[in-house]
C-alpha cells in the first residue's frame, strides 16, 4: 500500500473517532508537578514550563531558613508572579488604585540543595516496562541522525521539546502506564523535533502556551505520533483512543475546525518521513 495513502487513512479514522465523541484525554504516565516545598503548593501559570522538572522547589532563603543548603555552582529557575503596587488614582484625586506588576524570583530543585529532605511520597512506578525495540530504535536512529539530545528525568511530570537545546525531556520509562504510550510519546515529542529550523522549519516554541499557532503544533505532533505508532504496528486501541482525545483537546483551541487536522496531518506526514528516514523524494514516488 502507497504510505501516503497509509498516513491519509489514519487521519480519516481519527476524524472518524472525533465525529463519534472521545473519552477525556489521559496522561499516560505518573509524575510529580513542580510545588514549592514549603506552602506544598503547585506552581501555576507559566511557571511549570519554566521549571525543568516536577518535584520540589525552594527559594535560597526558604533553603537557608530550614536548615539546609544550595549546592555549590548550582543556578536557580526564574519563576514569575505579579505583585500589587498602590499608586495614586489620577481619576479621583485622594484615591488609591491597585496596579498588578510583574516580578520574577529564583528557585532550586531540592536535588540542587543539601540538608532538605523530600516531603514527596515515591512514585507508584512499575520498573519492569522495557521499551518496544522497534519504536525504540526509530527513535534512536532519528536522534542520532539529526542530533537531536533525549534525556530521561525521573520523577518528572512533563515530556517536552525544547527548541534552544535541542533537547526532549521525557519522563523515566518506570513512569509510564505501559511501554506503547511510552513509544507514543516518544514519537510525539520527536515529531516537534523535526520542526526545528534546521529540518522542517516549522513554528515550533515560537508562540504561548493555548495559542492558535500552539495548538496546530500539537495537532500535528500527535498526529504524526499515531501515524509511526500505525507504521510500525503498535498501535493499541487504547493508544490510539487516548491520541484521538488529545487531538480532539486541541481541537477544541482551534473551535473544533476539523479542517486543522487536514491541515496538520500534511505537516504530520513530513514529520513522521523524516522521522523514517525516508526522503522527500520517496514519499512522492509512494504517492
Amino acid at each position: 500500500m502507497a504510505q501516503t495513502t497509509v498516513y491519509e487513512m489514519v487521519t480519516q479514522r481519527i476524524i472518524e473517532q472525533l465525529e463519534k465523541g472521545i473519552i477525556p484525554w489521559h496522561k499516560p504516565w505518573v509524575g510529580n508537578s513542580a510545588i514549592n516545598y514549603k506552602t506544598r503548593k503547585p506552581y501555576r501559570g507559566i511557571n511549570p514550563i519554566l521549571l525543568p522538572e516536577g518535584g520540589e522547589y525552594l527559594s535560597f532563603l526558604q533553603c537557608k531558613e530550614l536548615g539546609g543548603n544550595v549546592k555549590r555552582g548550582e543556578k536557580g529557575h526564574m519563576i514569575v508572579f505579579y505583585k500589587t503596587l498602590q499608586v495614586e488614582d489620577e481619576n479621583n484625586l485622594g484615591e488609591q488604585k491597585d496596579i498588578p506588576f510583574l516580578r520574577y524570583s529564583k528557585v532550586f530543585h531540592i536535588t540542587q540543595c543539601e540538608g532538605i529532605e523530600s516531603k514527596t511520597p515515591p512514585l507508584n512506578v512499575n520498573p519492569d516496562i522495557v521499551p518496544i525495540e522497534k519504536a525504540q530504535t526509530i527513535v534512536d536512529s532519528y536522534c542520532k541522525r539529526v542530533g537531536v539530545k533525549v534525556r530521561h528525568v525521573l520523577g518528572s511530570d512533563r515530556a517536552y521539546y525544547a527548541l534552544g537545546s535541542d533537547e526532549i525531556t521525557l519522563p523515566d520509562i518506570c513512569q509510564f502506564t505501559c511501554a506503547y504510550e511510552y513509544a507514543s510519546t516518544s514519537f510525539h515529542e520527536a515529531a516537534h523535533s523535526t520542526g526545528h529550523r534546521s529540518r522542517l522549519n516549522r513554528k515550533v516554541g515560537a508562540s504561548s502556551f493555548g495559542s492558535h499557532v500552539y495548538s496546530k503544533e500539537e495537532l500535528c505532533a500527535e498526529i504524526a505520533s499515531v501515524m509511526l505508532m500505525n507504521k510500525t504496528g503498535i498501535e493499541l486501541p487504547e493508544t490510539f483512543d487516548n491520541s484521538a482525545a488529545y487531538i480532539g483537546s486541541w481541537l477544541k483551541k482551534l473551535k473544533n475546525d476539523k479542517t486543522f487536522i487536514i491541515a496538520a496531518s500534511s505537516q504530520a506526514q513530513k514529520a513522521a518521513d523524516m522521522i523514517l528516514g525516508v526522503s522527500a523524494s520517496e514519499s512522492n514516488a509512494a504517492a
